[in-house]
């Protein structure tokens, strides 16, 4: 697909409808619920699902459609975190038999998977920016502290 990702019915509602498009009204709504952890996810990426699929689900964005996408953002988690142990054990540049410096392969391999986590991370939410772009009517933990505008000087500085 050419262009820039569209815009999920929901966001564009809250965000006012800035370009003033029709909306799509017949854009599926999934219901909310925890898929099943995949039972090949190594244990890394079983922790990490354990972790943040409550999260997901709380906040009203996660349903058996998102199974894949989730699993794949634990994996990369999983192989990332297995990669970081390796590097503690190896050096970071290692020699060649023919006696050059270049960079341990654990590096590529932690650096790929890195990337994969943000791609997915910014699918599901999953950081403070895409986070931004969502709105939901889900909140967890305290309420946030609201200003009511008795206590400006204090607020301000």
């Amino acid at each position: 697909m050419r262009g820039r990702k569209p815009i999920p019915t929901a966001m564009k509602i809250a965000l006012g409808n800035p370009e003033k498009r029709p909306l799509n009204r017949r854009e599926p709504k999934p219901v909310t619920s925890i898929p099943t952890c995949p039972a090949h996810l190594m244990p890394a990426a079983k922790t990490e699902w354990k972790r943040i699929a409550r999260y997901l689900h709380d906040l009203g964005v996660i349903s058996e459609l998102d199974r894949a996408a989730l699993a794949a953002y634990c994996q990369a988690y999983g192989r990332w975190v297995e990669t970081e142990k390796k590097l503690k054990e190896t050096p970071t540049l290692l020699r060649t038999p023919a006696g050059y410096v270049q960079p341990s392969p654990w590096l590529a391999i932690s650096n790929k998977n890195v990337e994969l986590m943000h791609k997915f991370m910014s699918e599901l939410g999953l950081s403070p920016v895409s986070r931004s772009w969502v709105a939901t009517t889900h909140h967890i933990g305290p309420k946030p502290w609201e200003f009511t505008g008795e206590d400006e000087d204090e607020f301000f500085t």
